[in-house]
């Protein structure tokens, strides 16, 4: 029976694992049927999985997680490029009601010059000045029928200015409205992806028993520290040596001072954060407001060379700048890590560097 079940358990976990790469969430190979540990279990114990599992399993984790991160960016963004929409269509909307405001005045000064003109047998009184036997009275209508001509040639030119400016705004309208709603349906599909990938990955953690969940954490701390030991032995920060700005050293203190809370998607303080939500509040802290994402942050923010870094800067992480984290000295990083997981100091070589940025440049 116990064999029976710890294949079970196995299969369970192969299963999942497969369904998870078939859907397109992760591209790590499944893991394989775990295998007996070197030392033999108690009888009636719970199978274990061999430190080679487990690493597939780590490496599977972190994947999925990687992705859920890249989604919550996305879906992030969406949300506040909507914001921002939202904003525009309302001014827009202003604009329109002002330009509408704006043709009717200027029909209706249109309107009072036709009827003068019709009152006057279609001369306007400029006109009829000029037809006066008295010279001086003829040289002054001449001027005022200019005058009148040049007013009446303004008053159609703004008022069909105008009414293109009506038409570009209602254009404008239109087109923004067209991408909000395509940002709440890439908002929809973006938050249903996070949650999937979320759920997925901690139904794999959660078919670990105490002891190998244990063992994973410590595969994962292995394996940051020997990245970090791979990247100090390069020389990539030999001759680094920068000191924070003012605002940078406000920055820090903030995050450091975040250190033991747990993350949480989307999350910006102040009892949880996500990756990019620390750092955006902790420079929003220094009076300096950033992009709420690491990847808006590693996009518009600017970049500086790993040699230049200095306290306070932000070090952008993955090919696709899914993750961020805050240099704060001596070859180290503040930094909200994933789910499970507390806002914590690591190495700032311990994940793959994309760059690094300088919100105060």
């Amino acid at each position: 029976m116990n064999r029976r079940h710890c294949a079970t358990a196995a299969i369970t976990l192969v299963c999942a694992l497969a369904l998870l790469t078939s859907t397109g969430q992760a591209s790590a190979a499944p893991v394989p049927e775990p295998s007996p540990s070197s030392s033999s279990s108690p009888a009636g114990s719970p199978q274990r999985y061999s430190n080679a599992d487990l690493e597939k399993v780590r490496e599977q984790i972190e994947t999925l997680y990687r992705k859920a991160g890249a989604a919550t960016d996305a879906y992030n963004l969406a949300e506040e490029q909507t914001k921002k929409q939202s904003g525009e269509i309302v001014k827009l909307a202003k604009a329109i009601v002002e330009g509408q405001t704006r043709i009717a005045a200027l029909k209706d000064r249109a309107g009072a010059q036709a009827r003068e003109q019709y009152r006057n047998g279609g001369l306007p009184p400029g006109a009829q000045l000029a037809l006066s036997n008295d010279p001086k009275l003829f040289l002054d209508g001449i001027n005022k029928v200019r005058q009148g001509q040049q007013a009446s040639k303004s008053l159609l030119t703004e008022l069909n200015q105008t009414q293109q400016d009506l038409e570009t705004y209602t254009q404008d309208a239109s087109a923004n409205w067209e991408k909000l709603e395509a940002n709440r349906v890439r908002q929809a599909k973006a938050k249903k992806k996070i949650n999937a990938q979320i759920k997925a990955a901690e139904k794999l953690e959660s078919q670990l028993e105490k002891k190998e969940r244990d063992r994973l954490r410590q595969l994962e701390q292995d394996a940051a520290n020997a990245a970090q030991t791979a990247w100090l032995s390069s020389g990539a920060i030999k001759d680094v040596s920068g000191e924070a700005s003012e605002a940078g050293a406000v920055a820090v203190a903030f995050a450091t001072a975040q250190i033991g809370k747990p993350y949480v998607w989307g999350a910006e303080g102040p009892g949880s954060y996500d990756c990019s939500g620390l750092t955006s509040q902790a420079w929003l802290a220094a009076k300096r407001p950033i992009p709420r994402t690491s990847q808006e942050q590693w996009r518009l923010l600017p970049r500086i060379d790993i040699q230049d870094m200095r306290p306070g800067d932000l070090i952008i992480y993955h090919a696709d700048a899914s993750h961020v984290g805050m240099y704060v000295g001596d070859g180290a990083i503040v930094h909200s890590p994933r789910p499970g997981r507390n806002v914590t100091l690591a190495g700032a070589g311990s994940m793959k560097i994309l760059g690094v940025v300088r919100p105060d440049k």
